[in-house]
């Protein structure tokens, strides 16, 4: 299947003091679809991901040159407001992060927020979004609970939900499942898959059995630079280059 692009990276340099972390990169990331980065720890994929939603900016020290297109638009050369860029990003973090607050209210704050405040309304999205996380019939009778109640797995969906909220056109995960036991991992790998049909997703992940189940793109990183890319058939089948061949055997994490 042949998806749009929705990002394209172009010669994106970032340093951090005299760090420069990642290096000429070139990658796309296509609609609609499932991207991988994969790579051994250090390698630059969190960086990357981070500088998807400008959240790299928050460092003082950090430097870019480059371009990241979204919809032909360059976010690291812009006038729009970066909240408003962030807003087209749901991110979910390694380990989940509820706001310290109701069930409920996880998802309706970001909704009220931006204005929409009516109870009827807020009752049909704050379940529309916990059914996307695939979590409403387990929270359904205690959502005036605590958030910090829930498993860690139970969680991760929430902050899920709690990011679809917002609208995004893009899920960024970095190793959304690293936390997680297996039967939650699975949970969140099927939510992925089962979402890809309305978002772009990210995902950060150093576990190759995991890339290899759900990517349909992937980006392999090395020492900050993208060494191969593209379909993860043919990159988990024949890749070309000979660090790429490597790392599928072990040779290095």
């Amino acid at each position: 299947m042949v998806h749009k692009t929705k990002v394209k990276i172009e010669n994106l340099n970032i340093s951090i003091g005299k760090n420069h972390i990642l290096k000429n990169i070139n990658a796309t990331i296509p609609e609609k679809a499932i991207t991988v980065i994969i790579g051994p720890s250090g390698c630059g994929k969190t960086t990357l991901l981070k500088s998807l939603n400008r959240l790299i900016d928050l460092n003082p020290d950090v430097k870019t040159s480059g371009r990241i297109m979204i919809d032909n638009e360059d976010i690291l050369n812009t006038h729009r407001d970066i909240t408003e860029i962030r807003r087209k990003m749901g991110l979910l973090a390694q380990r989940p992060y509820p706001l310290p607050m109701s069930i409920y209210n996880n998802i309706a704050y970001g909704l009220r927020i931006s204005g929409r405040k009516k109870k009827k309304y807020l009752n049909g999205r704050v379940e529309h979004y916990l059914q996307q996380a695939n979590l409403w019939d387990e929270v359904k009778d205690r959502l005036n609970e605590p958030a910090a109640r829930l498993s860690i797995g139970q969680q991760q969906r929430l902050c899920l939900a709690r990011g679809l909220a917002v609208d995004p056109e893009i899920i960024l995960a970095d190793e959304p499942t690293s936390a997680l036991d297996p039967l939650s991992s699975q949970v969140i790998e099927e939510q992925f898959i089962a979402l890809k049909k309305r978002y772009s997703i990210v995902l950060v992940t150093h576990i190759l059995r995991q890339a290899r189940r759900i990517a349909d793109h992937v980006i392999f990183m090395y020492l900050g630079e993208v060494v191969e890319q593209g379909p993860a058939k043919e990159i988990f089948e024949n890749p070309q280059m000979e660090k790429t061949q490597q790392y599928f055997k072990g040779a290095f994490y």
